[in-house]
């Protein structure tokens, strides 16, 4: 205990690196609080180790808390922002390109549930189908699969 106070800047600053290792790392960059507190952190170690702040367990908690606050604020919503940059882009597996034959009349707007694999789908189509007509699967999406007529 006696090596942490007596070099609580440097102390500081691994911490501080050690909360953002596990806010990138473990949870991801997901939640941003580890992320804040992580540079307020840094900040006081640095300030502390330049002689700005005195190096004392108050201040040092004083201090993070001021400068985690200001960080948060400051870079919230361009975080937020960046967080929600999200590529959507189509996966293709097994079933795309799977046929079969609809058992029943697929109007066109609605949904029919076909049953495949042990899961029941929602299935639609761009055009009225009727029963008996094969059909193949040429995209999907949670719960719902898209169909279009064979030949």
């Amino acid at each position: 205990m006696e090596s942490i106070l007596s070099n609580l800047p440097q102390t500081l600053v691994v911490l501080g690196l050690v909360l953002l290792v596990i806010e990138v790392l473990v949870l991801g960059f997901s939640t941003f609080v580890l992320f804040f507190i992580g540079i307020g952190t840094i900040a006081t170690g640095l300030l502390m180790a330049i002689g700005l702040i005195p190096e004392t367990w108050l201040d040092s908690l004083l201090a993070t808390a001021i400068l985690s606050t200001v960080v948060a604020l400051v870079s919230w919503k361009p975080m937020k922002r960046m967080q929600n940059k999200v590529k959507s882009k189509s996966v293709n597996n097994d079933m795309i390109g799977h046929q079969f034959v609809l058992t029943e009349e697929l109007p066109l707007g609605r949904t029919i549930t076909h049953r495949y694999s042990g899961i029941d789908w929602q299935t639609r189509a761009e055009e009225q189908l009727a029963a008996g007509t094969e059909v193949r699967i040429i995209s999907m999406e949670v719960g719902l699969l898209t169909v279009q007529r064979v030949g």
